[in-house]
């Protein structure tokens, strides 16, 4: 008897937990929505950019860019829900009007429809939230979090050491073969910031005007700026120099604390992290 009133009891608690394992797309990004710490916007760009979000739901993969090897590594995977942090289709706002005819655009529209893919953008509210997921993740990879200047995402106290010596360590926390080195390699430096993707030159240029940034890591800038910037500040004798690691590998760490982020939160669903491979090699 016991046990059966040990059972009735449960019964309730079991329906309701089962009610609560995310069925659908849907179902998974209402819970994201209500474990950033930030309100949702009406205006951004986090929002579905492919498929229906109905579709029953058999795995999660999360990426920094959903590209055609990452979407055949998540078909691999089993997963049919894409979390990307960047756009699909080749521009911020995904606007496909003037890709119709584009056999690129075709070729990944077919594949994505041909597997069933739903795909979802989360860039503006893992930034928004508190702290900033990407930077988070990021500054784990980095091995940053005894180096910040009084808990900042965005300015830390290093060891000194030369421009080369970083752009080595960059290099094997980031898995990089290579990286885009401005100014003097040789030029010692313990002040460092950090600016992750592509803010723009003249978000760089002003970190760079601060004088608690002798050294800014990076993703990627349009070469007449920063770059033309920095290239100047050095011919005046200026302490500066910036190390570009790229836009995917600079906040590609983001996304994968992102997956561990998901996980705790939503139980029971196979969730992945694929790492993009390099969209570019040097001769």
């Amino acid at each position: 008897m016991r046990a059966i009133i040990l059972l009735l009891t449960l019964i309730p608690f079991f329906s309701f937990a089962q009610s609560m394992q995310p069925k659908t797309p849907d179902d998974v990004v209402e819970q994201i929505k209500k474990h950033v710490t930030c309100d949702w916007m009406s205006k951004t760009v986090d929002v579905y950019k492919a498929g229906d979000p109905q579709t029953p739901l058999k795995g999660i993969a999360v990426c920094m860019f959903a590209d055609m090897p990452t979407l055949e590594k998540a078909v691999e995977l089993g997963c049919n829900f894409i979390i990307t942090h960047e756009p699909v289709f080749y521009s911020h706002l995904d606007g496909t009007d003037n890709s119709q005819d584009d056999p690129v655009f075709l070729a990944k529209k077919e594949f994505i429809e041909k597997n069933n893919l739903v795909i979802f953008r989360f860039h503006d509210h893992i930034h928004m939230t508190e702290p900033d997921g990407i930077y988070v993740g990021m500054i784990n990879q980095m091995e940053l979090q005894s180096s910040s200047v009084n808990g900042s995402l965005t300015h830390y106290q290093l060891p000194r050491q030369s421009v080369t010596e970083y752009a080595r360590t960059l290099k094997k926390q980031l898995g990089l073969e290579t990286v885009r080195v401005i100014g003097n390699p040789n030029m010692e430096f313990t002040k460092m910031g950090l600016a992750v993707g592509a803010p723009g030159g003249q978000s760089h240029i002003q970190m760079l005007r601060q004088p608690d940034v002798e050294v800014m890591v990076a993703g990627e800038a349009t070469e007449w700026e920063t770059y033309s910037y920095v290239n100047d500040a050095v011919s005046q004798g200026k302490n500066k120099a910036v190390i570009f690691v790229g836009h995917v590998k600079s906040e590609e760490a983001g996304m994968k604390y992102c997956a561990e982020w998901l996980k705790g939160f939503l139980a029971e669903v196979p969730i992945h992290f694929i790492e993009n491979v390099p969209n570019f090699s040097t001769l």
